[in-house]
């Protein structure tokens, strides 16, 4: 046995939401090997007193932006019309190089925090996966596509420039360090995009059987615009092009219609939830529980820093509940435990590693986070679950584990050194985007 976690309290997220007390867990060759009351008689190579700590399975986080950490806090006063300006041209300016530095600090903030998976849609897939390899965290990575072209224009799939970059990045990076790395197919939304690339993403991911991300219906605008032109919403519209034929990862969901949850609940979609950035950009929630009735699955995501403010995914559960409870005017509503299932197992789900991570059980991988419970806003703890969405905070997290190795444990990150990429951030990738500016 390679590592043993002693007396801890583990909150599993298996079938049964099982809390273990005084319980003690063992690591082999980066999988769960041992759960018990009682010590294993096999002797580890290393012990981790687990005393005052919990341990559940490492968050998972299904929408970041993980190179805009770059651009955190820059663009919090504009008006939306006046950000989105920024963020372009700030964007014209970024290179592999300063999008693999931010990607490594928001990989760092993301396993600061507990979190063992991340989902990323955006731009420098190829900087973006070098990143996750690196740092050892795992990533469901997908190119951030769009064509601002007439529907008339001529497209080919074989010659257009993303869908070249994406059948590159599928076979440098799919399936990485076994299964670590997924790429995924991906489109920004459908009112950045139009039928002839979804179309050609389609029968690409179909045929190397990837999955595919998106944003899908975050504002009224958007749903209203795509009505107009086309009498459809938008899930229903991109659903007659097939692309709800594959697995999807479809951030926001928060404005399509009863109907539409319907098709993707029988589809078995993902709707992933960023409640935090949605109200920091003044829009709506995604309706969680209608989702949940209507079949879908149900993940989180921070969004970017840029966006976010941060990558805590605690605070993001916690947003989660008592929005849910505030719009619903009861308390019960959005339970605590539904929460931590959204951040661990469900996430899995929409990444496709259900049957590699999101529970604590034998045979899984041992992807873990510790969370120090020896902080007076953690005292006294009645309920664990509860104590974990509504009282902790992501600076809790006292270890990170990704198939048994730890990636963040006490302040210290023994895959990413973060002196250099501090260093390659200030003097690389900040004057690139910020040059000529007071």
């Amino acid at each position: 046995m390679n590592t043993l976690i002693s007396n801890v309290t583990i909150v599993t997220m298996n079938e049964k939401m099982e809390v273990l007390f005084g319980a003690y867990l063992g690591v082999e060759e980066g999988k769960i090997s041992y759960i018990g009351k009682s010590a294993p008689e096999e002797k580890p190579q290393t012990i981790i007193d687990g005393t005052g700590m919990v341990l559940l399975p490492g968050l998972i986080n299904c929408h970041t932006q993980l190179a805009t950490t770059v651009l955190r806090s820059y663009l919090d006063d504009l008006s939306s019309a006046e950000a989105l300006d920024e963020q372009l041209k700030k964007e014209a300016k970024m290179d592999a190089r300063s999008a693999k530095a931010a990607a490594l600090l928001g990989i760092a903030e993301c396993l600061r925090f507990g979190v063992t998976s991340v989902s990323d849609l955006y731009y420098y897939p190829d900087a973006t996966a070098e990143a996750i390899a690196e740092s050892g965290i795992k990533g469901n990575v997908a190119l951030s596509a769009y064509r601002f072209i007439d529907q008339n224009e001529e497209f080919d799939f074989d010659t257009d420039e993303q869908c070249r970059e994406l059948v590159r990045i599928t076979e440098k990076w799919h399936g990485h360090d076994g299964g670590r790395i997924k790429i995924d197919a991906g489109i920004h939304a459908e009112y950045t995009s139009n039928y002839k690339l979804w179309e050609g993403l389609v029968g690409f991911a179909a045929e190397k059987k990837l999955g595919f991300q998106l944003h899908l219906a975050e504002t009224k605008g958007e749903t209203e615009s795509c009505l107009d032109r086309t009498g459809l919403g938008p899930a229903e519209l991109l659903g007659c092009h097939g692309i709800f034929n594959l697995p999807v990862t479809a951030v926001g969901c928060a404005t399509i219609s009863e109907e539409e949850q319907k098709l993707l609940g029988k589809k078995k979609a993902t709707a992933v939830a960023c409640p935090l950035t949605a109200a920091k950009k003044g829009q709506p929630v995604t309706p969680v529980l209608e989702c949940v009735r209507a079949g879908m699955n149900v993940a989180l995501g921070t969004g970017g820093a840029l966006d976010a403010g941060n990558l805590d995914l605690f605070e993001v559960m916690r947003g989660l509940a008592m929005a849910a409870r505030s719009t619903r005017e009861n308390a019960s509503a959005l339970p605590a435990s539904a929460a931590l299932m959204m951040a661990t197992s469900c996430g899995a789900r929409a990444q496709g590693r259900e049957n590699e991570c999101g529970m604590i059980k034998v045979g899984m991988d041992a992807d873990l986070c510790l969370v120090d419970f020896s902080a007076p806003h953690l005292m006294p703890c009645h309920n664990v679950p509860n104590a974990l969405v509504f009282s902790a905070k992501g600076g809790d997290v006292a270890m990170t584990m990704v198939k048994g190795k730890i990636l963040y444990q006490n302040g210290q990150f023994p895959t990413i050194d973060l002196k250099n990429v501090v260093e390659e951030l200030t003097s690389y990738a900040i004057p690139r985007l910020f040059a000529g500016e007071n």
